[in-house]
């Protein structure tokens, strides 16, 4: 396996304000990296109550679905490529470029008049929306040493927990009130802030260039394609097109041969976007199988709920958005709390295996629901769930951002979130494609006994539901719960393996400097698991390098 080229970049020693930021200094940062964050998981959730009226006003109710795919795309297909460049040119010029790219796109969103316009702004949103996920978590490992990171990731995390019921609460007041484009005008002076604390304050040294960087286009090209095809497979697969279609099938195979065009291409390039060598190392393996377990599983639950709340519960949309709030702030709470206890014992391995564990467990409660469970009894499930994510989703990423050296931080970071990305796509697309087809078999085999005939199912609205009496609205209701719940008992043993996996995750301490190692490293040749390990051992107290010795024996 070829080793990525070890003369394109060397770290620059750190200086005096890179070593010792002010406490002031990084807060502003911090501030200014939430925006970014907040930015970009709000535009996963925020049209999602505005659909409907924009469908309506622009005319294209057949391309509904592509708002919110063309901004996944570019989400996922763009998170590795802007960590790896960012680890070769730096991480503060991608960031304003992304968040300057995201703006754009939020500038095209609330003039577009037509949906083809939309699409085209959702998908720009996207391209810069993946740099503001992946970058806003690599700088804070550019000035915050591993040890201290918890506190910081978990904040990070509640902003996800916050944006998840707040952004359909703000897309729906701002559809009833000023109007949908100002779900994307809202951006514009989140990301004025953005840029101005990224500029003044993320101050970090530059990669010094000792060559022309190589820049991997035929990977790009590859992942491009490849993620593309797979994205739509899982979103179309069962929905659009039935899962043995000419479309599918073709798409199938476009997958699977650009994953063998793309491994291949990366074992020869000598700047891979994503390097073979990440998956070397063993904590990297381990938390991404975690981590693809835990995206389908998460987005898998969460996706459907208020769906349910509406058409089995008789809630609306907006009382559905908020009867979420237990699992976020039960999420927000618990990831602060635990990224706290991180920073302050150095110890993380247990928190994401008792975290999977606790998710199976609300999983399970979830499959025992039926339409006379009380409302307080599922919302306590939920708050179940919401603690078991605040304890792990948070900490794979500083398990994987402390098993390499800083000029690895952006690429291992995008990698193990292109793959949390692709397994919540899968669980979306996976829980979906089985819920529908269940509901419509149910539903007809409900109604059938009741009114002996066949209802279409596609015109069910949670308020065409609570219109009818109550002798066919109860078996649709019950035909809902029947179909979805049952679902939550297969994701259990997903959970139980991805908390079965990180058992076997090596716990190295906690680098407690984040430069250190590079002052000592210079321009010395490693490969990805090697140069993490030595990083590890120069930037850390003698102590805690005898303590790691030992972990490895």
């Amino acid at each position: 396996m070829k080793t990525p080229h070890p003369t394109t970049t060397v770290d620059a020693p750190p200086t005096a304000s890179t070593r010792s930021p002010t406490q002031q200094s990084i807060m502003l940062l911090f501030i200014g990296l939430i925006l970014t964050q907040l930015m970009s998981s709000l535009n996963q959730t925020i049209l999602s109550t505005a659909l409907p009226t924009i469908v309506g006003e622009l005319n294209g109710v057949e391309h509904m679905t592509w708002v919110i795919t063309a901004f996944i795309l570019g989400v996922t297909i763009m998170m590795p490529i802007y960590g790896k460049i960012s680890d070769m040119l730096g991480r503060k010029p991608l960031l304003l470029i992304a968040i300057a790219i995201f703006m754009v796109g939020s500038v095209l969103g609330g003039l577009s008049s037509t949906m083809e316009g939309l699409i085209l702004a959702r998908a720009v949103q996207g391209i810069g929306g993946g740099g503001l996920m992946i970058l806003s978590q690599a700088a804070i490992a550019d000035v915050i040493p591993a040890r201290d990171r918890g506190k910081y990731m978990g904040i990070m995390g509640g902003v996800f927990a916050f944006s998840s019921v707040a952004g359909p609460l703000i897309g729906g007041w701002m559809t009833e009130g000023p109007g949908w484009r100002w779900a994307f005008w809202l951006n514009i002076p989140l990301g004025l802030i953005a840029l101005a604390a990224t500029a003044r304050f993320l101050n970090v040294p530059r990669p010094q260039l000792t060559a022309r960087p190589v820049i991997d286009y035929l990977g790009m090209a590859l992942l491009a394609v490849t993620t593309t095809a797979l994205v739509l497979v899982l979103t179309w697969g069962g929905a659009e097109y039935a899962w043995s279609s000419p479309t599918i099938l073709g798409l199938s195979a476009v997958a699977v041969l650009g994953t063998l065009a793309f491994v291949m291409t990366e074992r020869r390039a000598k700047e891979p976007i994503m390097p073979l060598d990440l998956f070397r190392d063993r904590n990297f393996v381990l938390t991404t199988v975690a981590a693809i377990a835990t995206g389908i599983a998460m987005f898998g639950a969460i996706g459907y709920l208020p769906t349910y709340l509406q058409m089995a519960g008789g809630y609306s949309a907006t009382t559905a958005g908020l009867l979420m709030s237990p699992m976020m702030l039960t999420l927000l709470v618990t990831s602060v709390i635990t990224g706290f206890l991180m920073s302050r014992t150095g110890r993380y391995k247990i928190f994401p295996v008792v975290g999977l564990f606790i998710i199976a467990v609300g999983m399970f409660a979830f499959s025992t629901v039926t339409l006379d469970t009380p409302i307080v009894q599922i919302c306590g499930y939920m708050a179940v769930v919401g603690i078991g994510i605040g304890m792990s989703m948070q900490v794979l990423t500083i398990i994987v951002q402390n098993s390499f050296s800083q000029r690895m931080v952006g690429t291992a970071t995008a990698a193990n979130n292109y793959f949390r990305q692709v397994g919540a796509t899968l669980g979306a697309a996976v829980v979906g494609s089985l819920f529908a087809t269940r509901l419509v078999r149910l539903v007809e085999d409900h109604l059938g006994q009741t009114t002996g005939s066949a209802p279409d199912t596609s015109s069910f609205t949670p308020a065409a539901i609570a219109d009818l009496p109550e002798s066919v609205a109860r078996p649709i209701q019950e035909a809902y719960n029947e179909a979805l719940m049952p679902i939550y008992l297969f994701l259990v043993p997903l959970a139980v393996i991805a908390a079965v996996t990180l058992m076997f995750v090596v716990e190295k301490p906690l680098a407690r400097t984040v430069h250190g190692a590079l002052a000592e490293e210079g321009a010395a040749v490693a490969s990805p698991g090697d140069e993490s390990e030595s990083a590890k051992n120069f930037s850390m107290p003698g102590e805690l390098v005898e303590e790691k010795s030992r972990s490895w024996r």
